[in-house]
């Protein structure tokens, strides 16, 4: 329960300060360049999971995904 607390206690923190960074100029362009790169991160995992799944999908004969498509409904 102690280190739930601390957890807590540790978000909150992180927000307060993270609201007050965000209120300078340079704290806006540095959340707005974070937020870039994070999409950026999160595109290049989806696109190299699609990738990749085609990938296995042309190993195992089936070049569409039907099957997968129906197993999944």
């Amino acid at each position: 329960m102690k280190n739930f607390v601390w957890l807590v206690v540790g978000v909150a923190a992180g927000f307060v300060v993270a609201h007050e960074v965000n209120k300078s100029q340079q704290g806006k362009q540095f959340f707005t360049d974070l937020d870039a790169k994070a999409r950026e991160f999160g595109e290049a995992i989806s696109d190299g999971y699609r990738q990749r799944e085609a990938e296995l999908h042309a190993a195992l004969g089936d070049a569409d995904g039907d099957s997968a498509r129906d197993a999944r409904g």
